[in-house]
């Protein structure tokens, strides 16, 4: 009959753990209980690592600009702060099972240029991604629509069909889609894309995924230029409106002042703080 310590050391073995033949005598349930924590432990690195891997691929393909972060944002004016504020509540918003399950949410942000309508869309969706692992697509719709104009030429040999078809059903079952630019230079969206995108909307409304919609336009210039079908989708989600007022917070191509000598110095780019 095998001794204690043979069946330890073969325990030990079938963990593929190093057997001491001199080491001190430890009782069969004090090994099992550290082998177990050391299991437990290379578990959860094993989860982490997964976690990280399946996080970055989310990045990966939800193309966001990797700057617009809540910690690069600068909350310098009352419209960007309050913005900030409700984007924080629509993130906890996501702890709720229920809330998730409720239905279809919206948040529309709307208003002048620069003001980082962008920039904070982004930041939610980098923060939805970290702490739910919920899967993000950026686009621009004009760029989306132009894909759509392209894909019905049947003679094209770039593949452009197909490809529209894939991103088309991505728009569908990205559990976020942000769609920046919409209507822009537009006071008016022809009737095939009022249709096409009333569609999606409300495909996505169906299956609970959720939007956010960036726009410079006013929400009465907004309805006109998405026509009637497509704004009546937008108001069957649960929405979320958030106005951005004051002057653009971009830097711009400046000239400045001649010097004493009459001469006109460069140009200077003063970069963005946020879009």
């Amino acid at each position: 009959m095998d001794r204690i310590t043979d069946k330890i050391a073969n325990l030990a073995r079938a963990l593929k753990k190093d057997v001491d033949p001199n080491g001190e005598y430890i009782d069969y349930k004090t090994l099992r209980k550290q082998y177990e924590a050391q299991a437990n432990e290379e578990i959860a690195q094993l989860q982490q690592r997964s976690k990280k891997a399946r996080v970055e691929a989310i990045h990966g393909r939800s193309d966001l600009n990797p700057k617009w972060t809540f910690a690069n944002l600068v909350e310098d004016s009352d419209d960007v702060i309050e913005a900030v504020s409700i984007a924080q509540s629509f993130i906890a918003a996501h702890d709720d099972p229920a809330w998730r399950q409720s239905g279809s949410h919206m948040m529309i942000f709307y208003g002048d240029y620069g003001r980082g309508k962008s920039h904070i869309a982004g930041a939610i969706a980098h923060q939805l991604i970290e702490q739910y692992e919920i899967s993000v697509l950026y686009r621009q719709l004009s760029t989306l629509l132009e894909m759509r104009n392209f894909s019905f030429d049947f003679s094209a040999t770039d593949n452009a069909s197909q490809r529209y078809r894939e991103i088309n059903q991505e728009l569908l079952d990205v559990d976020l889609l942000i769609l920046d630019e919409v209507c822009v230079n537009e006071s008016a969206l022809k009737k095939n894309a009022q249709s096409w995108f009333g569609n999606l909307l409300r495909q996505r409304l169906v299956n609970k995924k959720n939007c956010i919609l960036i726009t410079n336009h006013n929400l009465a210039e907004l309805e006109n230029a998405l026509g009637r079908y497509c704004f009546e989708s937008i108001k069957e989600y649960d929405t979320y409106k958030v106005r951005f007022q004051g002057p653009s917070r971009r830097g711009g191509l400046t000239i400045e002042q001649e010097d004493m000598q009459g001469s006109v110095a460069q140009p200077r780019y003063q970069p963005n703080q946020v879009r």
